[in-house]
C-alpha cells in the first residue's frame, strides 16, 4: 500500500510538471549576440577582463613598471574583493554596507601589444570601478574618477611600448562610510580595450532619435560624430544602415563626403525611414540594429553598431502615461545593483534572472537605484521589455554618509551626468531620466511662496 500510495504522488507530481508550461521570454534583440557587450560603445571593444592581479591594501609605486607583483593574487574581472571578506560588525560600512569593509586596493595587468597596433589608437574602458580609481598606464597617470559607477574611458596610445610588455596600474580606494546600501569594491564591473584606425566614430558617439513614429512609418534620426585623430585632412563618408530582428537591412543612407582636417571632428546627421515599423513595447520589446560604416579613402575604417527600438510616449495629468497611443500603468520596483550573495561584481546571467523575475511577478518598469546601472542591465531591460527610470545620483551637495558623492557634486556631477546620459541615451526602454534621488536641499533651493 506504501508503495502505491507513493508511485500514485510520483504519477500526479509528474504530472503537474509535465503540465506547466516552460516560461517564454520576449527574445526581439538584432541577429549579433550581445551579452556582455559594450553595446554603448558600437561593439568595438575586446574583453580586457583576464589576466590581472590583485592586492588589498596600499603599496608604495604600485603604478610602477618595475613594481613586483609575483605575490598578488590572480583575479578575473569583474572583481569585488569586499565580498570575500569576514563580516565585522565594527565596519565603516555599517548595516547598510552589509558589515563588510572597503578600503584601499591595486590592480595590475601586464600585457603585450602586438607590433599591428602600431599606427592604430588604442583605448581602454572602465564600465564602472568603486571608487575614487586612478589609472596608470606604463607609469604615466591617466585620470581619477571619485564616482563609483560612471563608466570612463582613457586613451593608451601615446604611452604604448608597441610590440613589447606594457604595464596598466589601477588604484581604488573605497573609503568607507559612503552608501546606504552594499557597493562592493573594486573593478567590479567589465573592462575593454578598444582599437581603432585614427578616423573613427567617437567614444558613444552615435545619438538616435526618433522624431516621428506611426504604426505606418518611422523616422530614425542618426547623429554620429566622427574625429580624425591622424595627421592630415580626410574625405569622409558615412553609410548607415538600420537592421530588423533577423539582421535583415530595412532602410540605409549614404551621407555626402566631408573633409574632416587633422584633429578635427564633425558629426554627420541622416534621416533614414523605416516603413510598417515594429513598435517596441513591454509585451512585445522588438529592436533594430543601427550600423554605421565609417568610409575613408574608399575603404571601412570603423564600424559602430547600436540597437534602437521605436516607440512614443506620453505623460498627461489627466489621463497619465500612455506608451504608443494606448494609456498603461508603470508597475516597478527600485532594484539595486548588487546581485546578493555573489557581491556587487557584475554576473550577465546573474542580472538577467533578477530582471526575469521582476518581469514573472508583474513588473513593467525598474527603477536603477540609486545611480548608473551596469550598461548590461539596460541592455536586457531593451530586449525583456522593462520601461527604465535611469537614476544619476543618491545625494547633491548635501551628503547622506560622511564620504558619499556630496564630496565631489561641485566638481563632478556635470561630467558624470553628461557622461550617463551620452552611454544610456539609445536604449528604448529608458523612458525617464532621474537627477537625484531624496535629495535633501531641494525644497531650500525653491522659491518661497
Amino acid at each position: 500500500m506504501k508503495k502505491r500510495a507513493i508511485l500514485s504522488m510520483l504519477l500526479v507530481l509528474s504530472l503537474i510538471f509535465v503540465s506547466i508550461p516552460e516560461l517564454q521570454y520576449p527574445v526581439m534583440a538584432a541577429s549579433i549576440e550581445l551579452k556582455g557587450t559594450d553595446i554603448y560603445n558600437g561593439l568595438r571593444g575586446q574583453s580586457f577582463n583576464e589576466g590581472w592581479k590583485f592586492n588589498k591594501g596600499d603599496v608604495s609605486n604600485g603604478q610602477s613598471v618595475n613594481y613586483n607583483d609575483s605575490n598578488w593574487s590572480d583575479v578575473t574581472l569583474p572583481h569585488d574583493w569586499s565580498i570575500f571578506n569576514s563580516f565585522n560588525q565594527w565596519s565603516p560600512a555599517g548595516d547598510g554596507g552589509g558589515y563588510l569593509d572597503g578600503g584601499i586596493g591595486w590592480y595590475r595587468k601586464t600585457f603585450t601589444v602586438p607590433s599591428n597596433y602600431s599606427g592604430k589608437k588604442v583605448f581602454i574602458g572602465f564600465d564602472g570601478a568603486y571608487m575614487n580609481s586612478q589609472v596608470w598606464i606604463n607609469g604615466n597617470f591617466l585620470g581619477s574618477r571619485p564616482y563609483g559607477y560612471s563608466s570612463f574611458e582613457y586613451d593608451l596610445t601615446p604611452y604604448l611600448n608597441i610590440g613589447g610588455k606594457n604595464v596598466i596600474a589601477v588604484k581604488i580606494n573605497n573609503n568607507q562610510p559612503n552608501s546606504r546600501w552594499y557597493s562592493g569594491s573594486g573593478i567590479y564591473r567589465n573592462v575593454w580595450l578598444t582599437v581603432l584606425d585614427p578616423v573613427h566614430v567617437d567614444y558613444c558617439g552615435m545619438f538616435i532619435t526618433t522624431p516621428k513614429v506611426s504604426r505606418d512609418s518611422a523616422t530614425a534620426n542618426v547623429s554620429t560624430k566622427v574625429l580624425n585623430q591622424s595627421n592630415s585632412a580626410k574625405a569622409v563618408s558615412l553609410k548607415t544602415t538600420i537592421m530588423d530582428a533577423s539582421g535583415n537591412q530595412v532602410a540605409s543612407d549614404i551621407s555626402s563626403t566631408v573633409n574632416i582636417s587633422a584633429g578635427s571632428d564633425n558629426i554627420f546627421n541622416q534621416n533614414i525611414t523605416v516603413s510598417n515599423p515594429h513598435l517596441w513595447a513591454p509585451d512585445s520589446p522588438y529592436l533594430y540594429m543601427v550600423q554605421t560604416e565609417v568610409i575613408v579613402d574608399g575603404k571601412v575604417a570603423d564600424t559602430y553598431r547600436s540597437t534602437m527600438g521605436f516607440r512614443y510616449f506620453n505623460f498627461n495629468s489627466t489621463t497619465g502615461f500612455s506608451l504608443n497611443g494606448v494609456n498603461m500603468k508603470m508597475k516597478g520596483v527600485c532594484l539595486h545593483h548588487d546581485l546578493g550573495a555573489l557581491g556587487a561584481a557584475v554576473n550577465y546571467r546573474a542580472i538577467e534572472r533578477q530582471l526575469q523575475i521582476m518581469k514573472e511577478m508583474g513588473c513593467n518598469a525598474i527603477r536603477t537605484s540609486h545611480n548608473p546601472p551596469d550598461p548590461q542591465v539596460l541592455e536586457i531591460c531593451d530586449r525583456l521589455g522593462l520601461m527604465v527610470m535611469d537614476e544619476a545620483f543618491d545625494c547633491w551637495e548635501t551628503g547622506k554618509t560622511a564620504n558619499d558623492y556630496h564630496l565631489y557634486f561641485k566638481d563632478w556631477a556635470k561630467r558624470d551626468l553628461q557622461d550617463f546620459v551620452k552611454r544610456d541615451r539609445n536604449h528604448p526602454s529608458v523612458i525617464m531620466w532621474s537627477i537625484g534621488n531624496e535629495i535633501p536641499e531641494l525644497p531650500l533651493k525653491l522659491p518661497q511662496s
